[in-house]
């Protein structure tokens, strides 16, 4: 029993580093699916949000718009504001602007959403819950926002919106302070003439896909950098998610040699342990290859009921670590480090099992190579 409440422990760790290794990754997938859209068009080949902005960007969506592959398409401009009369200290807000059509990159708890596109919406605002409570406003009230949309700029009159709704956003972290509005709103409050956006959320045609949407965009535009949400995630895995790949890697090739020698002193304990009872076995008649078959089946015993205790006590862990995770900052709560997949759980089974067919080669060549004579001998002298 203790040897398969170890082998439990040692699985339960492997379990969660199978997990690590792509959780962020398959919920970050997730969570840019969740918005609705399934491709993000750019001014340049920089990450999100961090290259240029695009020119013109009510003319480049209309452009697009017209593809066959292309169901929706809305620009986006994100910038920075301060709440106005809020206190000694200014309370920084996160400010998306967009012209919002069936698919928005939020939803409503409570309130109305902001009107479609080609209605007054131009003094209307979604707050999020965490900006809500820390302004103790509801739907109906007020608040003067003061945009921060460059260093270089001068300082900027507030301007007041009307709380329409509060929103969640699922990129916000569990205390960020975010607002949506309109795109011409955020222009306007920033002091900004032009027709820029960050970037363009498109929504593929069903029966077509991102990769048609892709291909048809860079036919169309070839000064545009789309990317699907698949290229998105794949770029940031080779950045961003390394460390946490690089890490579940080395705790699992630790956990797997704490495994590898806890079964391998387990079972040769346990075979000098009955060397009289293997040696009158084979005096019998047993052959060498049934009495190594029976340790064979000792550590698949074993390590068999051990990883199945491990799944449920890794699950377990898994939600108490990812908490820990999560509660760093900057870290969206909707994003979990730590993902269950089939995969995982496949792959968590073949590593147990080599690590038990591993432990009990020595075992098992001290069965087949155990001299019958001078064994029985020595346990009747003993």
């Amino acid at each position: 029993m203790l040897g398969i409440l170890g082998i439990a422990a040692v699985g339960a760790l492997l379990f969660d580093m199978l997990l690590l290794s792509r959780g962020l990754v398959v919920s970050f997938r997730d969570l840019l699916d969740s918005v609705g859209f399934d491709v993000r068009v750019m001014a340049t080949d920089a990450p999100l949000l961090g290259g240029p902005r695009l020119l013109r960007a009510t003319a480049t969506a209309g452009e697009l718009a017209v593809l066959p592959e292309i169901a929706e398409i809305i620009p986006m401009l994100m910038a920075d504001a301060e709440v106005s009369g809020s206190g000694p200290r200014p309370i920084e807000v996160s400010l998306m602007g967009v012209d919002p059509g069936e698919r928005r990159p939020w939803t409503v708890v409570d309130g109305e959403d902001l009107e479609p596109a080609g209605q007054d919406i131009s003094a209307t605002l979604l707050i999020s819950r965490a900006l809500a409570t820390r302004l103790q406003v509801s739907p109906g009230d007020e608040i003067a926002l003061r945009a921060v949309c460059a260093s270089d700029r001068a300082a900027l009159p507030p301007v007041r919106f009307h709380v329409n709704g509060v929103a969640d956003f699922p990129f916000d972290d569990s205390g960020q302070l975010s607002a949506a509005a309109s795109r011409a709103s955020v222009a306007g409050a920033c002091g900004a003439s032009g027709d820029e956006a960050d970037m363009l959320l498109i929504a593929s045609r069903e029966g077509h896909g991102a990769d048609a949407a892709v291909a048809a965009i860079r036919q169309r535009r070839p000064d545009l950098y789309p990317a699907t949400n698949e290229q998105i995630v794949a770029r940031m895995q080779e950045s961003g998610f390394t460390y946490f790949r690089q890490i579940s890697a080395v705790l699992s090739t630790i956990t797997m040699l704490f495994g590898f020698l806890l079964m391998t002193v387990l079972l040769t304990v346990s075979v000098h342990q009955r060397l009289a009872e293997i040696a009158a076995l084979r005096a019998l008649g047993l052959s060498r290859a049934r009495m190594a078959a029976d340790v064979l089946s000792q550590s698949v015993l074993l390590v068999g009921c051990g990883g199945a205790l491990a799944v449920p006590i890794g699950l377990g862990l898994s939600v108490w670590l990812d908490a820990i995770l999560k509660a760093m900052p900057g870290i969206p709560a909707a994003l979990h480090f730590f993902v269950f997949e089939p995969r995982a759980l496949a792959l968590h089974a073949a590593l147990l099992a080599v690590t038990a067919v591993l432990a009990a080669v020595y075992p098992m060549w001290l069965v087949a190579t155990l001299p019958i004579a001078t064994t029985l001998r020595n346990e009747v002298v003993s």
